[in-house]
């Protein structure tokens, strides 16, 4: 039996199974104190374990910054982050140390990435990619199957777009970089722009038009630097169908035919996940298939 974890920055999620047909129903957790929260990702995945059957391994699909070069002292470990008392945390360590099975790590995106590829919207394709706007904004890239790993993993976020500061004077909530994509698109900003949860909007709030300008600029530029063969928009902002619209009209303008192979085909090359908020926990599944397989 294979396990599963997605970590995100607000709640995580457990299952145990191979894929979408079997996997069992998700528990979800809220993510609280480091500790405190992978002990009961330990709990939750012993729980729903089938009498008799044990883990053979388990993939962990998390937020990041993650270090995931094997020659690195600090190997499975999340690097600097925002979240008061997760910086260095070891998921790797603790969970191998806990469980007794070996454990796969990598970003939730990359993760996501690689169920879709799989099971949902980018099945049968080379290379593609997932992208999350939620908490946060994320970016997972996979090519000839495997996930994008370099000198640390794609952090497609944090690219810096073009405020236009003439209509937009929110100066960007990223603490690193200020209006980057992430800073001016993720819920948080959002949040911070209007005073309430972006889920509380309105699908006619101007505040869309914005939203869907500056991730359709990100998005082109990702089609244009790593030219994956589908993009598919995920989180709780981005699969808003008025997000979807206004960031397919936003690339078709920047783009402007310069990449012939999406001419009128947008409404193809983004697509919402097939899996839904699934995504990331199908792609820990993989994870965890390939870290059985090398044990």
């Amino acid at each position: 039996m294979l396990g599963a974890v997605e970590l995100g920055g607000t709640r995580a999620a457990v299952t145990v199974g191979f894929g979408p047909h079997d996997a069992a129903e998700p528990i979800f957790l809220e993510t609280s104190g480091a500790e405190e929260t992978l002990s009961r990702i330990v709990q939750a995945l012993e729980g729903l374990r089938p009498r008799g059957c044990d883990l053979t391994a388990v993939g962990l699909a998390s937020f990041g910054p993650l270090d995931l070069n094997p020659a690195n002292p600090g190997f499975g470990r999340l690097l600097a982050t925002p979240k008061p008392g997760w910086s260095g945390v070891d998921f790797k360590g603790f969970l191998e140390t806990r469980l007794g099975v070996p454990v796969a790590l990598d970003t939730d995106v990359n993760a996501a990435a690689l169920g879709e590829g799989r099971w949902g919207a980018s099945r049968g394709l080379r290379s593609h990619a997932y992208v999350t706007v939620g908490t946060g904004v994320g970016m997972g890239l996979v090519i000839s199957g495997r996930p994008v790993h370099g000198l640390l993993h794609p952090e497609g976020g944090h690219i810096m777009v073009r405020r236009d500061q003439g209509i937009d004077r929110f100066p960007g909530c990223c603490p690193w970089h200020g209006d980057c994509l992430e800073g001016l698109v993720s819920g948080v900003a959002l949040g911070m722009r209007m005073g309430r949860p972006a889920d509380d909007l309105d699908a006619s709030n101007p505040l869309w038009d914005l939203v869907g300008r500056y991730l359709g600029e990100g998005l082109a530029t990702f089609a244009l630097v790593a030219s994956p063969e589908r993009i598919v928009l995920g989180g709780g902002v981005g699969r808003r169908p008025e997000v979807l619209h206004k960031v397919r009209r936003r690339m078709a303008a920047v783009l402007n035919n310069y990449v012939a192979p999406l001419e009128e085909r947008l409404d193809v090359y983004v697509q919402p996940p097939a899996l839904g908020a699934v995504s990331g926990l199908m792609g820990a599944l993989i994870l965890a298939e390939d870290a059985a397989a090398i044990r």
